[in-house]
Formats: C-alpha cells, structure tokens, sequence
C-alpha cells in the first residue's frame, strides 16, 4: 500500500517504469481524442468539479486511462470526497501512474499521469481516509470504466 512519503519520494525520485510505453506527437492525440478529453489529458486541463456523474457511481469495476488503455485504479478504492471529482484511495500498481511536483496556480501539488502515455490524470493529496491517507482526485474524463 502506497502512504504519502511513497509518493514523495516518486516525485522527487521517479515513479517505477511501467512495462511499456506509448507516445504519440500532440497532432496525433488531438486527432484521435475529442477536444474536452483532449484538454484535460494534453493540455493538463481540470473538469469542472462535480460536473460528470461518474463522481456518485461506486459499481464494481476498474478504471483505465482514456488515451491508452492503462489500467488505473479499482473501483473498492474509490470513496466519496465531497471534492466533485472521482477519488480514490491506492492505484492498482504503483507503476500504474507517474507522480510529478506541482507548483503552478499558487500551490505546491503533486501532479498524477499515466505512466504509459503521459495523460494529465489529476493530482494526489495526503488528506484521504485511512489506511492510506492518499486521495487521488481525478478527472473522470481522463479514464474510462471496465465493467466487471
């Protein structure tokens, strides 16, 4: 289970390799990604909070990056934050997502990426519930659900 000092240390240190990589040229992410997914994944946009309903779903499931299919995170680790975006609490693997220092808009953040494709996922807080303490608040457009 990651804890706050291990995500520290990936963003001051580098994340774990994933198992393989995909890169595109912007041109081609704009070509195939509609222009809201496009924004938040590329242009490291944020969604409105609460403006996709996927915030309230708790079904079953995994979630998988929406630019390449990595998988992200399990539904069991997605909890209700009162934020507006999908939470979670762990990724599936901790080489799943990339942790980058963020200091843009005032505020030092840690910033969450694909691993795989470099996708802008959102960011991670040291304030989610216990046993982790981690909240992974996220861009539901960023991913997209596997049913079980």
């Amino acid at each position: 289970m990651l804890k706050w000092t291990d995500i520290l240390n990936f963003a001051n240190n580098g994340t774990p390799k994933p198992e393989h990589r995909v890169e595109k040229s912007l041109e081609q992410w704009q070509s195939e990604l509609n222009e809201d997914v496009f924004y938040i994944t590329r242009k490291k946009g944020t969604e409105r909070p609460f403006s996709n309903a996927s915030c309230s779903l708790f079904e079953p499931g995994k979630y998988k990056c929406v630019c390449c299919d990595n998988l992200l995170f399990d539904a069991q680790e997605k909890f209700e934050s009162g934020s507006g975006w999908p939470s979670f609490t762990q990724p599936v693997q901790s080489n799943a997502i990339a942790y980058i220092a963020d200091n843009s808009a005032g505020m030092q953040r840690i910033e969450i990426v694909c691993n795989v494709c470099d996708a802008h996922l959102g960011h991670v807080f040291p304030d989610g519930p216990p046993p982790s303490g981690l909240r992974y608040c996220v861009n539901a457009l960023s991913m997209t659900k596997l049913e079980r």
